[in-house]
């Protein structure tokens, strides 16, 4: 009698229990998400953000592991949301369902273009209201009302040379070289 139950004791730890096991239900994860966010490890402070921006995910907890779960079907983590960079700058749309395409670079470049130029036209724009204001604020003192003058002018000055640059930028892309994903319309400064 002993003999029998130990011998079916033995089959059901060795040949039953595998077919029993916990872990089948269970949901598998990548090492780390495309937003720096690897399990155990504290998340990056911009993980919200850069979660919206890549995965369309709003209002999240990273350690839900939304971003990590593989897909049982064709074992991959979840993509990012396609024409999406996230960057030190933030969410960059590029308009490309992916890099491989045809014109993808200059749309890139065409992107930062666009941030740049914008910037400029902001300095450009701040500096003569600093200008005017010192005009303003000279009280008749000659020294501070040419000094007035020359920020005054340096932001003109900056601002047509933001928006040259901006115009032969563009028609050097769009219409000389023809490059692809370049808009033949100048961005806003």
């Amino acid at each position: 009698m002993k003999k029998v139950i130990f011998l079916l004791f033995f089959f059901l730890i060795f040949f039953g229990l595998p077919i029993f096991t916990p872990t089948q239900g269970a949901d598998r994860l990548a090492a780390c998400d495309l937003c720096g966010y690897c399990p155990g490890n504290t998340p990056p402070a911009n993980w919200s953000k850069c979660a919206e921006c890549l995965y369309g995910i709003t209002n999240a907890d990273p350690t839900s592991n939304i971003t990590l779960k593989i897909d049982e079907t064709t074992n991959l983590p979840p993509k990012a949301v396609p024409g999406k960079m996230y960057t030190q700058l933030g969410c960059i749309g590029t308009n490309l369902g992916g890099f491989q395409q045809e014109g993808a670079a200059a749309g890139v470049v065409q992107t930062l273009l666009n941030v740049v130029f914008s910037i400029v036209g902001g300095l450009a724009f701040l500096s003569l209201i600093y200008g005017s204001f010192i005009i303003l604020t000279s009280q008749a003192n000659p020294e501070r009302l040419n000094y007035g003058k020359r920020v005054v002018y340096g932001a003109v000055i900056g601002v047509i040379f933001s928006l040259s640059s901006v115009f032969l930028v563009n028609l050097l892309a769009s219409g000389i070289l023809k490059i692809p994903g370049f808009n033949s319309g100048a961005p806003s400064p």
